[in-house]
C-alpha cells in the first residue's frame, strides 16, 4: 500500500509539472504568434486629407483649407475590416495641433492590425467663431463614416475620441444629433465615444465667446453643454479621467455626473475610469498611460462593436 501511495504521489507530481510546462509553452507560443503577427502588419500614413469638398471649401477661406485636414494611420492590407478612432486634440479651442496619440498605438487592437487612427485638425478661436470648431469636428466624423471603407475600414466601427477640448467636441457630437445631421449622418452610426478629460458643462471658452456672466468655474448646462441633452439613446461612451485630487478643477465630478445620469437613463453602455496619480495631462494620451487603462479601452471597443452588431 505504501508503495502504491508513493507511486501515486510521484505520478501526481509528474502530471503537475507536465501541465505547468505545457501551459507555459502554450502561453509562450501564443505570445510569439502575436508578436509575429504584429511584425507582419504594415501601416500606412496618409497626411493632409481635406474633409471638406472643393465646393464647400470654395465658400470658405485659406485658413479653412489649411486647417481642416486629417491624417490617417491605418493597417495596410488588413485581413478584416478594421475599427477606427477619430482623435481631436486639446488646447482650449484656441491652440494645439493634430497628432496620433501614443497610447492608442499601444492598444492591442492597433498592434494586431484591427484599428486605425485618424488625427483631425480643426479651426481654432479667434480665427473662427463659435460654433465653427464643432462644425469641423462633425464634418471630419462624417467624412470618416463615408470614406473609411476605401482604406479597408469598417464604417460600422468608427469611434470618436479627444482630449480636453477634443473631449468636449467628442461629447457634443454624441449628444446633439443636429451637428452630424448636417451631413446626413445620425449619431447611431457611431460605434462609441471615448472623451478624455473633456468638459461636460458648457466649455469655458465658449462661455467667453458668447459673453456668459460669471467665473469659468460657474457651471452652465445648456444647449452648448454635453450634459444638456442626455437621453437613453446615447451612443456607447467611455469616460477617461485623471485623478480628481490633481485633475482640472471640477472636471472629474462633471464627467462622473454625466456617467451617472446616462446609467440612470438606461443608456446601453456607459463606463467611467478615474486614473490615480494622473493630472489633466492624461488628456494627451501619451506614453505614460498605464497598461490597465489600455486594456479597458480595448475591452470597451470590443463591447461597443458587439452591441452595435447586435442592434443591427
Amino acid at each position: 500500500m505504501k508503495r502504491r501511495a508513493c507511486l501515486y504521489a510521484w505520478l501526481s507530481v509528474f502530471l503537475a509539472v507536465f501541465d505547468f510546462c505545457w501551459a507555459s509553452a502554450f502561453s509562450e507560443n501564443k505570445v510569439a504568434q502575436a508578436q509575429e503577427t504584429a511584425a507582419q502588419i504594415r501601416f500606412e500614413q496618409i497626411n493632409g486629407v481635406s474633409y471638406y469638398s472643393d465646393e464647400e471649401l470654395s465658400k470658405g477661406d485659406e485658413y479653412q483649407k489649411s486647417q481642416c485636414v486629417l491624417d490617417i494611420l491605418y493597417p495596410k492590407d488588413s485581413p478584416v475590416p478594421f475599427s477606427t478612432i477619430v482623435w481631436f486634440h486639446g488646447g482650449g479651442l484656441t491652440g494645439g495641433q493634430k497628432y496620433f496619440p501614443s497610447a492608442f498605438k499601444r492598444l492591442k487592437a492597433f498592434q494586431e492590425g484591427r484599428l486605425a487612427i485618424i488625427a483631425v485638425g480643426y479651426r481654432l478661436s479667434p480665427k473662427v467663431s463659435f460654433p465653427g470648431f464643432i462644425e469641423d469636428a462633425a464634418a471630419a466624423v462624417a467624412w470618416t463614416l463615408r470614406h473609411i471603407s476605401e482604406y479597408g475600414g469598417d464604417p460600422k466601427a468608427v469611434f470618436v475620441s479627444g482630449g480636453s477640448a477634443g473631449g468636449y467636441l467628442t461629447a457634443m457630437i454624441g449628444t446633439y444629433p443636429k451637428w452630424l445631421a448636417v451631413w446626413g449622418v445620425d449619431r447611431s452610426e457611431l460605434a462609441g465615444l471615448i472623451p478624455v478629460s473633456g468638459q461636460m458643462t458648457t466649455h469655458f471658452h465658449v462661455k467667453e465667446l458668447l459673453n456668459y456672466p460669471g467665473d469659468q468655474y460657474n457651471p452652465v448646462i445648456d444647449e452648448n453643454a454635453p450634459l444638456g441633452g442626455l437621453s437613453k439613446d446615447y451612443p456607447p461612451i467611455f469616460f477617461v479621467m485623471g485623478d480628481r485630487k490633481v485633475e482640472w478643477k471640477c472636471r472629474v465630478e462633471e464627467n462622473e455626473l454625466m456617467y451617472a445620469s446616462l446609467k440612470a437613463l438606461g443608456a446601453p453602455l456607459a463606463e467611467f475610469s478615474e486614473n490615480e496619480g494622473f493630472t489633466h495631462g492624461i488628456s494627451a494620451m501619451g506614453e505614460d498611460i498605464k497598461p490597465e487603462l489600455l486594456e479597458q479601452i480595448d475591452a470597451f471597443i470590443v463591447k461597443a462593436c458587439a452591441l452595435k452588431e447586435k442592434k443591427e
